[in-house]
């Protein structure tokens, strides 16, 4: 009979079952592969002659098990071609010669260190994907450096409420059968006298400035209603990749959004202006912020997404950006609350790294609603992220003003 704790992973079960020498069918153990052990990476390099040999760690296995193995031995394809590629890359650094036949200890403890990061990194990117609830999958790369999963960063789908805000949804719904064709007195957003924000592709037309009220819960409408986008939420596939120019991490889209569309929400913690402004001179010494004001009619709250955000947490700053910040409300229609949206101000290719403007301006003169024109704050960010220091700007554009702020 088994002994084991049932807790115990599957891989963990097959390594005890090895270790032992005992095969166990229902574990996948058998007399063909009881002498299989996989390869959890390469840990150095040499060459003998023709034949080439790999230091394994063992999957499952401490250090001192490491072994020497032949090529021929090794049927981890995958890991290999990676190993190849992380060392012609640091080579290539370090202008050496690609044809060595014995690595130095600097190099090949490099090789580990990049190997034990690659698997952190997996871990993470694993852990946001299970943790999201949006379509959009999560990739993560870092080709430029050791550094791993960002620390004392947790991913939230929707805002988190800070300590001591309490807060009331409040929502009139419509009777709409129809939002987009035939809309009852204006659908939701003739309820607070502004217009239908999207066409029927779900792309928004009216102006950067003018708020979007979407489709709530108490709606007649179906979640397929076209006037519902951005609780959806993320709809394609990203990437969180570290920049090769000293911006940190970024964010590049693996998928083409067209103008217009919806990418995603600026998310992260709830707190009152005053408490912003503590947090900020914090976070002044740190050299970076996250700090995102709610000022569409009054200062009255700001999202910190230092330590609770979704993928937006590492969108950088452009002067020149690909993305525009506007206003949504769904199930809350306190307008001192908005959900921050960004939307495609033209189309973006596959690959391309996705940015806003930190000083986004927007001149409230064009805006089509008056109602607007006297409460208007730069579409929620005149102080987003809040100005303290004169930053150095870093987006590399011809248009670069120089200074985020």
């Amino acid at each position: 009979g088994c002994r084991v704790l049932c807790k115990s992973t599957l891989n963990h079960l097959q390594y005890l079952c090895r270790q032992e020498r005992v095969e166990c069918p229902q574990l996948g153990v058998t007399r063909k592969n009881l002498n299989d052990f996989e390869v959890e990476y390469l840990c150095d390099y040499k060459k003998k002659g023709e034949q080439e040999y790999y230091l394994v760690k063992w999957k499952e296995f401490p250090d001192s098990e490491n072994t020497w193995e032949p090529r021929k031995n090794l049927r981890c394809v995958k890991i290999l071609k990676q190993f190849h590629k992380d060392l012609d890359q640091e080579l290539k650094r370090l202008k050496l010669r690609r044809n060595v036949k014995k690595l130095d200890h600097s190099l090949s403890h490099f090789l580990v260190q990049k190997a034990k990061q690659r698997k952190l990194l997996q871990q993470w990117e694993a852990h946001l994907n299970a943790t999201r609830e949006h379509k959009g999958r999560i990739f993560v790369s870092n080709e430029v450096d050791l550094d791993g999963p960002p620390k004392d960063f947790t991913y939230i789908n929707n805002y988190k409420v800070g300590d001591g805000i309490i807060l009331t949804e409040v929502a009139i719904g419509c009777e709409c059968k129809d939002c987009l064709h035939d809309p009852l007195n204006g659908c939701c957003p003739g309820a607070s006298l502004n217009k239908f924000a999207y066409n029927d592709k779900g792309q928004v037309k009216i102006k950067a400035g003018l708020p979007i009220y979407e489709c709530n819960s108490r709606c007649n409408c179906g979640p397929e209603c076209s006037n519902r986008v951005v609780q959806k939420g993320i709809q394609y596939d990203m990437c969180i990749f570290k920049t090769e120019d000293g911006r940190g991490w970024g964010v590049r889209t693996m998928e083409k959004i067209k103008k217009n569309s919806f990418v995603m929400e600026y998310v992260g913690e709830i707190i009152t202006s005053e408490e912003a402004e503590r947090r900020g001179h914090i976070y002044d010494k740190q050299g970076a912020t996250y700090l995102f004001d709610l000022d569409y009619i009054e200062d009255v709250y700001t999202v910190d997404a230092a330590h609770y955000g979704n993928i937006s947490h590492f969108v950088n700053h452009s002067c020149n950006p690909n993305l525009q910040v506007y206003n949504v409300f769904i199930n809350n229609l306190d307008e001192r609350l908005p959900r921050i949206a960004f939307f495609a101000t033209r189309t973006i290719k596959a690959g391309e790294e996705l940015t806003f403007d930190y000083k986004m301006q927007i001149d409230p003169v064009d805006a089509e609603s008056t109602r607007m024109d006297s409460n208007f704050s730069l579409a929620g960010m005149t102080g987003s992220p809040k100005k303290r220091l004169r930053v150095e700007c870093k987006c590399g554009v011809e248009s670069c003003r120089k200074y985020l702020f």
